[in-house]
């Protein structure tokens, strides 16, 4: 009996020690992400940054996003969030940036969403902030440093860059990896087709060749024994009557 209850007393603790490290594991990754995690470089992609409230009594009011200074995008618009305002802040870029043709000297720098009445993100609950952009920069990603503005005036800082091969920071900024475009798929068939025609131009060749040269075989053999029916003629005597 002894050895039964040491044994229960033992899972018990177990049990809790895994719930406690469990539990701070889900409160330490609830964190601003953007999501989809990954867009194509040159394409235009609509991304959302996911807000979850991480405070037990106060709610979220305000979000700041900045977009990085070394990978400008031309074009930046924000999707309504009931109860949301938004306020967008430029800044000139030099080079312009080439969108379609046009030359584009300004560029989003930063987006501010803030709350009206009710609409602030509860405890226990997480909220969308939807952007459409493009055409991306061909850099490998894009770090959105965040600020996460709470009633009760406190400031979640989302703004350590991810470090090659470490650990994911304490308050690791929202990352939006970019992949280089696939090659056109047209250009494939093209040479494809382009092949398969010289394979049939060296096919026809090869077939004609060989014709002819069976004809020439053909006649040779023709002649020879043309020639040998002529001297056999010749030498066979005359029947007379």
């Amino acid at each position: 009996m002894t050895r039964l209850r040491r044994t229960a007393t033992a899972a018990a603790a177990l049990a809790f020690t895994a719930v406690a490290v469990l539990g701070f594991a889900g409160a330490a990754s609830a964190h601003v992400t953007v999501n989809p995690k990954e867009a194509t470089q040159g394409g235009y992609a609509r991304v959302a940054f996911r807000v979850p409230n991480e405070s037990d009594t106060a709610s979220t009011t305000k979000l700041e996003v900045v977009l990085p200074e070394n990978a400008p995008v031309g074009s930046v618009s924000t999707q309504p969030v009931p109860g949301w305002t938004v306020a967008v802040e430029k800044r000139k870029v030099d080079p312009p940036i080439d969108v379609h043709g046009s030359q584009i000297t300004e560029a989003v720098s930063k987006i501010t969403w803030t709350a009206a009445g009710d609409a602030a993100v509860k405890p226990g609950q997480f909220q969308e902030f939807g952007v459409s952009m493009g055409p991306l920069p061909k850099v490998e990603s894009m770090v959105f440093k965040t600020l996460q503005t709470y009633s009760d005036g406190n400031v979640s800082r989302w703004i350590d860059e991810p470090q090659p091969g470490g650990e994911e920071p304490e308050k690791p900024a929202p990352v939006l990896t970019l992949t280089a475009a696939a090659p056109s798929a047209s250009a494939a068939p093209s040479a494809a087709v382009a092949s398969r025609d010289d394979d049939d131009d060296e096919e026809s060749d090869g077939l004609a060749v060989g014709l002819a040269i069976a004809g020439l075989v053909a006649g040779l053999a023709g002649l020879a024994l043309g020639g040998l029916a002529f001297a056999r003629t010749r030498r066979e005597p005359v029947a007379r009557s």
